[in-house]
């Protein structure tokens, strides 16, 4: 047992190594997401999130739900930890990506709940994921390495599309099972500002990296995506203030609580 814990925690540091910039944005995670929610349900949406990814990944890799067939190539194996067939950074990603969309979903939609709320936060992640997976595919060409490949490459860029509804079926689950699981005592304490900052931080590493090896479509076509994003984003989030000027009180008239505006809808 000894043997296996050291086994282990030897794995784990190699992949802190190995895959700095993933526990640099998770680092970054727990610090904002400590502040913003709470420690108890930062750690809560931590556990949820590895614990939905890593499901995901795992049925992917064998029947092609939801992602779609790929799979690990195990060449980093003994080399940084894995979970079965799955490398631990991997679905270790997915709770800082979806929290950061949650934290934009927020801002866009001036309210922390709602059906809204989780199936803006899927769009936003699948977003991301525009960039970061077309660019995984090409792992090879940069510090990621050659680690996955899909069974049958798909149309953008090499990804199935496939792959994109998996993620936004993924990074809703994660939203609303968090604010299902937590009810009202998930309502954020602070600022989705810092989240907000997550966001665009993991995509412009992710751009940077594709215009490092030279993918000047790919580049181009993740900036594209998301200029449109940021308009939609704005748009949203005018369409909600006015709305909210709309419904204001006029001459004294009593105003509408905090929990009025960012409640509606909360599941």
């Amino acid at each position: 047992m000894g043997s296996d814990a050291a086994t282990w925690l030897s794995l784990l540091a190699a992949s802190i190594a190995q895959r700095p910039y993933v526990f640099t944005f998770l680092a970054a995670f727990l610090l904002l997401a400590g502040r913003d929610l709470g420690w108890r349900r930062t750690m809560g949406w931590l556990g949820w999130g590895f614990l939905v990814a890593f499901t995901a990944e795992y049925w992917s890799t064998r029947i092609g739900i939801p992602f779609g067939l790929y799979h690990y190539t195990g060449a980093t194996a003994g080399r940084e930890l894995f979970i079965s067939n799955v490398p631990f950074f991997d679905p270790l990603s997915f709770p800082f990506l979806a929290y950061a969309s949650y934290c934009l979903a927020r801002w866009a939609l001036r309210q922390s709940r709602g059906w809204q709320t989780v199936a803006l936060a899927g769009v936003l992640m699948t977003g991301l994921d525009v960039v970061i997976d077309p660019l995984a595919v090409r792992g090879d060409r940069w510090f990621l390495g050659h680690v996955f490949h899909y069974a049958e490459p798909g149309v953008y860029f090499g990804v199935p599309l496939s792959n994109f509804a998996g993620w936004a079926l993924v990074g809703a689950l994660i939203v609303g099972g968090y604010l299902r699981a937590f009810g009202r005592r998930a309502e954020p304490r602070g600022s989705p500002v810092g989240g907000i900052g997550l966001y665009y931080g993991v995509l412009c590493f992710n751009l940077a990296t594709t215009g490092l090896i030279g993918e000047w479509r790919l580049l181009g076509a993740g900036i594209l995506v998301h200029v449109a994003a940021i308009l939609l984003i704005y748009r949203l989030r005018v369409l909600r203030s006015t709305r909210a000027w709309m419904g204001a009180p006029r001459h004294g008239a009593a105003a509408p609580s905090p929990t009025t505006l960012t409640d509606k809808g909360g599941l």
